[in-house]
């Protein structure tokens, strides 16, 4: 579905992502685990037309989206849920999930509905305003907000991200049945453990260069990778 090949991407003189190719089938969930500064978000930002790469090809269901805007980007079916939230925190959670929606111009009550019905804590607060959420419900905003552009593709950048181990379960739980009812995920994650669990393929990144690959179940079971990333 999206395929990148030998992205580069520079940051002044520092080349933070060096010749990196992934591929992420339909309807799976792919990871990225590394330490910080590997490249990660930047490999996302760039697919979703925040970044410019110095080189290299971004494809999605085989077209061409490497120089195009974010907004038109948004348009084909590709969404990110950013590292950190970014909610508008003086919005109302209703407010914040129309936002998600600006580029529809069809009736948007029954992508409401599918998101209250994974998130009903969301439907129970949608008059409050998004800056007096516990993070997690934040975090629930955040993809909630994605899934208003009616996505084909998500990508997300560290869901976990300052939540405790309950929330974190709830979240993966959440993140596995939006790609059951079809959504393909881009995953980057911290705790590789939950990712490795989660995700059909992963791919393990260090100062911005592919190392290892391969599906997430034997991922796990990788003593190079259990040494570095699982402890």
């Amino acid at each position: 579905m999206l395929n990148i090949d030998n992205l580069v991407v520079n940051y002044g003189g520092i080349e933070a992502v060096k010749g990196v190719s992934i591929d992420v089938p339909e309807n799976k969930i792919v990871a990225l685990i590394g330490a910080n500064g590997a490249g990660k978000s930047t490999i996302l930002r760039t697919v979703a037309g925040l970044i410019k790469p110095a080189s290299g090809k971004i494809t999605f269901g085989g077209n061409d989206i490497t120089s195009l805007p974010p907004f038109e980007i948004v348009s084909r079916g590709i969404t990110l849920v950013p590292e950190g939230r970014r909610v508008f925190p003086d919005l109302t959670v209703l407010e914040n999930l129309k936002i998600g929606a600006y580029l529809r111009k069809e009736s948007i009550k029954r992508d409401l509905d599918w998101v209250c019905e994974l998130f009903p804590r969301l439907g129970e607060r949608s008059w409050q305003t998004a800056g007096t959420l516990s993070g997690g419900e934040q975090q629930m905003l955040a993809v909630g907000r994605a899934l208003m552009s009616r996505p084909k593709f998500m990508m997300m950048d560290e869901p976990s991200l300052g939540l405790a181990p309950l929330i974190i379960k709830g979240i993966f739980d959440i993140i596995r049945e939006i790609n059951r009812q079809g959504v393909t995920i881009l995953l980057i994650e911290q705790n590789a453990n939950v990712a490795l669990h989660t995700a059909d393929t992963a791919y393990v990144l260090e100062t911005g260069r592919l190392v290892m690959q391969g599906a997430g179940a034997d991922l796990l079971n990788d003593e190079t990778v259990k040494r570095a990333y699982l402890g």
